[in-house]
């Protein structure tokens, strides 16, 4: 084998090498892409979802709020009606006195059941619960969607690197690859 043969050979491992390096890379930025594209899907999915369950939480305290205060209206009506008629018979008095009571236990009721947990105390809480995962969600999702957006740039890099024998595009592509997978640990964990 003469020396020049020998540099041919060397050149040709170190460019499957090379290549090997470049294919390997680009499968784990594959993988990272799929888990990034996964928890993008997962936090969209959340911010609908507790949206949804936040919106019904507030209108279920709308309604217990509009039932309380028509409860109001109605025992105030009627302890005005008592006041008006001090001539009134003695049982419809003491009738007209147990529903006004009836009025009251409910109206306190609705303002806060623990043992339900469908007063509107409560449902106040749950609402911004959901609202809190919700928003959670909203701060990971950008991150999900920069992480899918570089890694699927620097897969296209890396295979263009590939056909060109390009080095610099392995390197740009591998930078791009490296600030995805940042971009997703940030999406699940939010560092930053």
């Amino acid at each position: 084998m003469e020396a020049h043969e020998a540099s041919e050979l060397i050149e040709e491992t170190e460019g499957s090498d090379g290549k090997s390096r470049t294919a390997l890379t680009i499968s784990i930025l594959a993988m990272v892409l799929a888990i990034a594209s996964l928890g993008g899907s997962n936090a969209g999915k959340d911010i609908t979802q507790e949206n949804i369950l936040a919106a019904n939480s507030y209108a279920f305290y709308q309604a217990k709020s509009i039932r309380q205060t028509s409860l109001k209206i109605a025992a105030t009506d009627l302890e005005l009606q008592l006041l008006r008629e001090p001539a009134m018979p003695a049982a419809a008095k003491e009738a007209m006195q147990k529903k006004i009571e009836d009025y009251k236990k409910t109206i306190e009721r609705y303002e806060s059941e623990p043992e339900t947990k469908e007063g509107k105390k409560e449902l106040l809480m749950v609402a911004k619960e959901h609202e809190a995962v919700r928003d959670h969600a909203m701060r990971q999702d950008p991150w999900f969607d920069y992480a899918e957006g570089a890694l699927q740039i620097a897969i296209v890099l890396l295979s263009v690197s590939i056909v060109a024998g390009l080095p610099v595009l392995f390197w740009a592509g591998a930078a791009l690859g490296a600030l995805g997978a940042l971009s997703a640990l940030n999406g699940f964990f939010l560092f930053y």
